[in-house]
This record gives C-alpha cells, structure tokens and sequence, in this order.
C-alpha cells in the first residue's frame, strides 16, 4: 500500500506539473487515435452510449466557484448492483479494443447473456455489486483538494468519473465536463500501467466521442497515460502491446524496495474464454507452490488503485478457496 500511495502521489504531482505548463493543442490530444488501436466502436455499443448520454445525471459535487480544471479519471467501472451485471458484460464484449472476436455484434451479446448469472453470484458474494465508484469518488475529492493546494492558478478544480463499461460513462463524462466550460482536461488513467486494451480503450473512447459530434473540444486536454496486473491476450501482447514490461518493470522496483526479503513470482488473472492468455496463472502457481511445500502465501495485486470484483472476489474468496483444498 505504501508503494501505491507513493504512485498516487507521483500522479499527483505530475497532474500539478501539467497544470502549470502551458499545455499542448487540444486537436493534437483528441483528434489522433492512440497506437495500437481499433478507431470505429461497434454499432451497438455507440447507439446505446448516445442514448444514455442524454439522460445523464451530472456528477454531483460541492462546488463555491466554477471548476476551471477538470480531471477526467479512467477506469473501467463495476456494477453497482446486481441488475447492472448484463450491461456491463455487454459493453466488455463489444469493447473492440479489449478483445476481438468473429461477428462481434452478434457473439457479444450472446456470452454476455450467458455469463451474467455466474458473474451475479460473484457479485452478491461481496456485497451485491462494485465499490469501485464509491472509491474512485473518495479519491477524486481528496485529489482535487490537494490539487487545489498545489496548483492555485488553475484552481478550482474537479474530478469526473469516465468508466467504459458503467455508468457514468466515459462520453457523458465529456458532455458534462463541456457544459460546465472548462479551460483545461486532463485525462488521468487510473491504470497505473498503458496497455491498449484498457487506457487506450479509454482514450479512444475521448477520440470517438468528439469525432461523433463532429466538434472540437472547447478545452485543452492533456494526458497522464500511465499510472493492473490483469490478464492480457497474448494476440495483444504480439501486438506490440507494452503492458507485461511496464507491469514486470513495476514488480521488480516494488522488490528492490523490499530489499528481495522473500522469493516472488509475478502471475496474472482473469483468464475469460479459451483463447491464449499471459501466464502463468494465479491458480496454477498456487497449486504449484502448494506441492512444493510453500503454504504460507500472500497474494498482492500490484496496482489496482481500489477495491472491484478482482480483488474482493477472486483474491479474497476464489484463490482462498483454491488454497484450501491444497
């Protein structure tokens, strides 16, 4: 945890560090889709986010003057409750950035139906939906205080939660953070490593959005791209995709800080489907570590920046329950 709060930190500081210089055209920012990226959303999932995006609720804070800096934090949302679970697999599996599959509009919507009883129950096992807008709004607040402080020039500022795949979405983020007539953006991933399938999802999601509306951001928008150790598609990886490094290079300096007092092992998690994922898995390298005798384990997600289904789940109950049977 303390690494992780130094990284926020660091984010911090850089935000302040962008705020204060002068920042880069705004066309440049917005209108070139990132590396690596699919440019079209699928059909289904653009006509959805539009109708959503004009019945959006703003986003609710306290405010004495008009925000003239907002910050945009990424992420890719959870379900609040258990009915939001079909919706959310949905807009995943539409998601042509995340993963690519034959007839994507039509086989979507397909494994979503049919995994969304099973994801349910993870879900009502800890607590009948995500905490994750709960915690990201906790740290928007303590954020924007802090930035307040150390950047007075481009105060007052104000956090806007953009997830893909949740309400509130990335593209009513952008609507509201318009009408409220900011001078500056800055979109802040809260993926602490870049990988196309999930910040550059994000970001693509900024591209789009302004392409669709045909219009020019009255804003100037700056990034912070980089900031899980989640599972990768190797098709992503082959890619040219810089995420296993970035991640590798973030356990190896976590290490080093620990002056390497006990062995460790980098796996991944949240293997979906049957197509070949970066391994080795979690629960493999439980079970092998088990019949070598090491039942003393303690399992760290790296660098998520809150609590969501992968932690709560699949950490503290799924591999629990792995272990137990070893």
């Amino acid at each position: 945890m303390r690494s992780l709060g130094a990284n926020m930190a660091a984010a911090l500081r850089a935000a302040g560090v962008l705020l204060r210089d002068p920042l880069v055209s705004s066309s440049w920012r917005v209108y070139q889709p990132w590396r690596w990226k699919s440019v079209a959303a699928a059909a289904a999932a653009t006509t959805e986010t539009a109708q959503h995006a004009q019945g959006a609720k703003p986003q609710v804070q306290p405010q004495k003057r008009k925000p003239k800096t907002g910050i945009l934090m990424l992420n890719m949302g959870g379900p609040e409750t258990l009915g939001d679970v079909h919706d959310f697999l949905l807009r995943l599996f539409l998601d042509r950035d995340l993963m690519t599959l034959p007839i994507q509009n039509k086989l979507a919507p397909f494994i979503a139906k049919r995994r969304t009883p099973k994801i349910q129950e993870q879900y009502r096992r800890i607590g009948g939906g995500s905490p994750i807008k709960i915690w990201t709004s906790k740290q928007g607040e303590g954020m924007v205080k802090l930035l307040d402080e150390l950047s007075p020039n481009t105060a007052p500022h104000k956090y806007y939660i953009g997830f893909r795949y949740v309400h509130p979405l990335t593209e009513e983020a952008i609507e509201e953070m318009e009408r409220d007539g900011l001078e500056r953006a800055i979109a802040f991933t809260q993926y602490p490593q870049y990988s196309c399938s999930t910040t550059g999802s994000s970001l693509n999601a900024i591209y789009r959005y302004y392409n669709q509306v045909g219009q020019k951001p009255t804003m100037k928008w700056s990034t912070i791209d980089r900031w899980p150790t989640h599972h990768l598609l190797i098709q992503v990886v082959n890619r040219g995709d810089p995420y296993p490094q970035e991640v590798s290079a973030t356990v190896q300096k976590v290490m080093e800080r620990l002056e390497y007092c006990n062995p460790y092992r980098l796996v991944w998690q949240s293997k979906v489907g049957p197509m070949p994922w970066l391994g080795p898995q979690t629960d493999e390298s439980i079970k092998g570590l088990c019949e070598r005798g090491r039942k003393n384990i303690l399992l760290v997600p790296i660098a998520f920046t809150s609590d969501h289904i992968e932690t709560l789940y699949e950490l503290d109950i799924e591999y629990s329950q792995v272990l137990a049977k070893e």
